[in-house]
């Protein structure tokens, strides 16, 4: 089923006109939580990898 542009930009404009957009409150806290968990999660694997790293370097002598 072929439509054309401009009716596509049309249904795209009517359903974004349905979205519930959240607060900016609500975007600036799980953007922070979104940070921390990425920070511990690249903290972990980090050190992992750090001790891992370590415990090679120690068979491999």
């Amino acid at each position: 089923m072929a439509t054309t542009p401009v009716s596509f930009l049309r249904e795209t404009h009517d359903e974004l006109k349905k979205v519930v957009w959240p607060a900016r409150t609500e975007v600036v806290r799980l953007t922070i939580v979104v940070i921390l968990v990425s920070a511990l999660v690249g903290v972990y694997i980090g050190g992992i990898d750090f001790i891992l790293t370590k415990l090679l370097s120690v068979v491999i002598k």
